[in-house]
């Protein structure tokens, strides 16, 4: 996951975006990945938009937008 994370930000980009970042880690780990994640990001003053079905991972967002169907249902700040 750490290389995936560096290569992605390899370029600087304005934006990222990541499918479940710490589906296929433990607790830990995936906290880490996180952590790194998040401050890579908000150093070069990006943005990051990930998917995640795990709500602690969730409440460490900005926004949560709920889809359903491909529809927003609900949108709320942590």
């Amino acid at each position: 996951q750490r290389i995936a994370i560096c290569r992605a930000l390899l370029l600087k980009p304005r934006v990222v975006l990541a499918d479940e970042p710490t589906g296929s880690l433990d607790e830990k780990t995936g906290g880490a990945i996180m952590d790194l994640l998040l401050e890579l990001v908000a150093d070069e003053g990006g943005s990051l938009l990930y998917v995640t079905h795990d709500k602690d991972l969730a409440a460490r967002a900005a926004g949560i937008w709920r889809l359903h169907q491909g529809r927003v249902v609900k949108e709320a700040r942590p």
